[in-house]
Formats: structure tokens, sequence, C-alpha cells
């Protein structure tokens, strides 16, 4: 619903925007008013392209934790998720929203699997902690999509968010102090 709003309101704005340029066009194209109209309706479309790309998460070469498989299953991780704001953003329906949730909860659950298999294969020390921190996400997770049976638009909204911000700082947290463990290993 919020971004059905902020679409209509952006399609609001350019159709009032298209209508005073119309306007002034016929009041004479020598005011200068009309060429701020013009430019302003010509800039709205790039404003809103930035704004609208910040809600996609970007990969940073920050993120890298040493270790390439598991960078590869954190890039992954980031792409399922700006999948998921796709759907969310562009009101695919109902089932591809569903579809790119199950995904993304799907491929953390076999990251983290993945994960945890490396800690213990190497004796990680915080070994039950870190899988402890995986659980309690995968319960928030679960606990959100409880909630979609209830509202979808919110619920999923709410799902990305957490995601989002709970994957950077795991990322930048615990999985960079198991990482440097990890290589001391030999884990590439």
């Amino acid at each position: 619903m919020n971004q059905h709003l902020n679409m209509f309101g952006v399609s609001l704005l350019i159709l009032t925007l298209l209508t005073a340029v119309i306007l002034a066009l016929m009041a004479g194209p020598a005011n200068p008013l009309t060429w701020l109209l013009v430019a302003a309706l010509v800039i709205i479309p790039f404003i809103h392209r930035k704004m609208s790309d910040k809600r996609f998460m970007e990969w940073k070469n920050d993120y890298n934790v040493g270790i390439e498989s598991i960078d590869r299953q954190h890039r992954k991780l980031v792409n399922l998720i700006n999948q998921l704001q796709t759907a969310i953003d562009y009101s695919t329906g109902e089932e591809f929203e569903r579809e790119a949730l199950d995904e993304l909860v799907n491929y953390t659950k076999t990251h983290f699997s993945y994960e945890e298999g490396l800690m213990e294969a190497h004796d990680y020390p915080d070994f039950e902690s870190h899988k402890a921190q995986h659980l309690k996400m995968i319960r928030k997770v679960e606990a959100v999509l409880a909630e979609y049976e209830e509202n979808q638009e919110d619920a999923m909204q709410h799902a990305l968010d957490f995601l989002k911000d709970w994957l950077i700082s795991h990322i930048n947290g615990t999985d960079q102090q198991y990482s440097g463990f990890l290589r001391a290993r030999g884990v590439e």
C-alpha cells in the first residue's frame, strides 16, 4: 500500500507539472517560469530513481570475510534480498513475493548450515554462540512469516527490513570473527 501511495504521489506530481507546463506554454514560452516547470518535470524521474535505488542493497568489499565460498553465498543472499525488494516494490503479486521470500529463507538456512559445518569441522571455539545467533534469526523470520498470513504487505516489508539489517550486522560482526579463525586454519 505504501509503495502504491508513493507511485500515486509521483504520478500526481508529474501530471500537475505537465498541466502547469502546458498552461505556461500557452501563456508564452518566453516566461522563465515555463522553463523552470519544464526542468522540474524532466528532473523528477531521475530523483525518483535515485530514491528508489537506495532501497536496494549494494554489495561492498567491506562485507568480504576472506573465504570465497562464504563471500559468494553472502553476495547471493544480497541478490535474493534485492529480488524480494523488487517483488514488493512492483507489486508482482502474492505468489511471486512469497516465492522470493521462501527462496531467501531457504537459502539462508543452507548458508547457515554451511557456515556451521565449517566452524564445527575446524573446532571454532565460539561455535555454539554463533549457531544460537543463526537459530534466533531463523525464529524471527518464522515469526514474520506467521505475521504474513495476517497482514501481507506490512509483514513482507518488515521481513525485508529485518533481513537487510541483520545480514549486514551479522557479516560485519560475528562472521568477521570466525572467518579470521578459519582463514588461520587454511580455509579459503
